[in-house]
């Protein structure tokens, strides 16, 4: 593993983070919660939607992640977030974010393994789930947290890429307010939590309301990954007004 290499404005931790190529939102949201002393650096790369459908599907996964981490590398940074929510939902979940620390010598963490790790701290498990995406891609997440042991009391979309990936760059120009309108109709009474899931999905102005509203923890696919990779680095701030996750864990 490489030491820590801090600099003027990186005097607590450098942070890698790479992102579909559409994405707009998550490096938006993680601007709003880095803690001074901490940078995060950014590299786009091609989308892998369908990582687990075949072994062809997660070696195109596996090659392209490797050179996009043998970049961000160079800039000596101490951990580095595989941010996009479908393409790193693979079982065992911890495989993919484990393969890549072994294979790169950099802390690796990815969003599907994240979210896990997050709702698991939180201690939950019977989850309502809203996504922005289409029928295919709800099931196999369903079936992606059911494998990870949690009940999905219901799990909704809105259909965004019903009609192929290039409907995707939609997601980060649905309006605040149907987002958060999508994430009160997908809470079932009795769930234990509310996951809110895409990388590129507006969220986090809603988390804190949310929460009010209906009385458990709001996790988000960008909370969730900026918190594991925040734990990678080894900075445990408690950061307030982002949610019981990185309030309380």
């Amino acid at each position: 593993m490489q030491c820590r290499h801090l600099s003027v404005y990186s005097q607590r931790a450098k942070l890698g983070l790479i992102v579909p190529p559409t994405n707009t939102v998550n490096e938006a949201e993680w601007m709003r919660m880095v803690p001074e002393g901490v940078t995060f650096h950014t590299h786009r790369m091609k989308l892998h939607a369908d990582t687990a459908a075949s072994e062809a599907g997660r070696k195109a996964l596996m090659d392209d992640l490797e050179e996009v981490f043998a970049m961000l590398k160079q800039a000596r940074v101490d951990a580095i977030a595989y941010a996009c929510t479908a393409g790193s939902m693979i079982n065992p979940v911890g495989s993919l974010p484990d393969e890549l620390t072994a294979r790169t010598g950099v802390k690796a963490v990815t969003t599907s393994a994240s979210i896990i790790a997050g709702l698991k701290a939180l201690g939950v498990t019977r989850l309502s789930v809203a996504t922005p995406y289409a029928d295919r891609l709800n099931e196999h997440e369903t079936h992606f947290l059911e494998e990870n042991g949690f009940a999905v009391d219901r799990l909704i979309g809105l259909g965004i890429g019903a009609n192929g990936p290039q409907e995707y760059v939609r997601i980060a120009e649905t309006p605040i307010e149907q987002v958060a309108a999508h994430a009160r109709a997908a809470f079932v009474p009795g769930s234990e939590a509310l996951l809110i899931t895409c990388t590129d999905f507006p969220t986090l102005p809603l988390v804190e309301q949310l929460e009010a509203v209906l009385g458990v923890p709001v996790v988000t696919s960008n909370q969730a990954t900026f918190w594991s990779i925040l734990r990678a680095a080894g900075i445990d701030d408690r950061i307030a007004g982002l949610g019981q996750l990185l309030r309380n864990h």
